[in-house]
């Protein structure tokens, strides 16, 4: 029998990190920490659909709860004058509040911009979900993503899978293309991972996307201090 990972938590204190940091005194913290980082997911990947969200971090200390964004369209995230980031802060906040009263530290909310928005893999996904919800062929719509993606220097290797009623057909396929390596077994190699749903008129589409970026090996420094190879 097979056994799928997630490749994220495959490679989890080797070459990723955590993606909420802090640390709790008893059970009832820690329970309390993991639904209000749910819901602030939850929430912002609903809010920000659309503004090609790759990565939400959430880190903890005594005083502060810092949120991050990691978006390659940070204009619509910030909105004019800052007045969209000051609403989602609000709002986070007051989320927060309404799951634990007894909460005081204060929300940050911080915005980093992507540059190659190709190399993530949760981007990569959103793009083939647009093109499939203006109805465009869905095999078009694979080939020109992969060869888009591989056209930047940093990825090695793509492969994209889609299912459900592709075409509209009565019967659910699954179909994927695949242009570069993807070793999901070794653990230094870098491999991005997202899926994506496509709300079509006759029924869901699921995407999944595998990006690699390359080999990674870690230094003395830790999972922070790393060197990159195209190898």
């Amino acid at each position: 029998m097979t056994h799928i990972t997630h490749p994220y938590a495959h490679r989890l204190g080797i070459i990723r990190d955590w993606k909420s940091r802090w640390f709790a005194t008893d059970k009832k913290q820690f329970r309390e920490n993991i639904k209000i980082d749910n819901a602030i997911r939850v929430f912002l990947t609903k809010e920000l659909r659309g503004a090609y969200v790759a990565l939400i971090e959430i880190e903890r200390t005594a005083t502060e709860l810092r949120v991050f964004v990691h978006t390659s369209r940070p204009g619509l995230v910030i909105g004019r004058s800052g007045e969209q980031a000051t609403k989602l802060r609000a709002k986070i906040t007051k989320l927060v509040a309404s799951i634990a009263p007894q909460h005081n530290r204060t929300v940050k909310f911080d915005i980093t911009e992507i540059r190659q928005p190709e190399t993530q893999a949760a981007i990569v996904a959103y793009m083939v979900v647009e093109s499939l919800e203006k109805r465009m062929p869905f095999r078009r719509v694979m080939k020109q993503t992969v060869e888009k993606v591989m056209a930047v220097r940093d990825v090695v290797g793509v492969r994209i899978a889609i299912s459900g009623r592709l075409g509209g057909a009565d019967m659910s396929r699954k179909e994927s293309i695949k242009k570069g390596r993807i070793p999901l077994q070794t653990f230094r190699a870098d491999i991005d991972f997202a899926y994506e749903r496509a709300n079509l008129p006759y029924g869901v589409i699921g995407i999944k996307v595998w990006v690699y970026r390359g080999s990674t090996y870690v230094t003395q420094a830790g999972i922070n201090g790393v060197t990159r190879s195209q190898a």
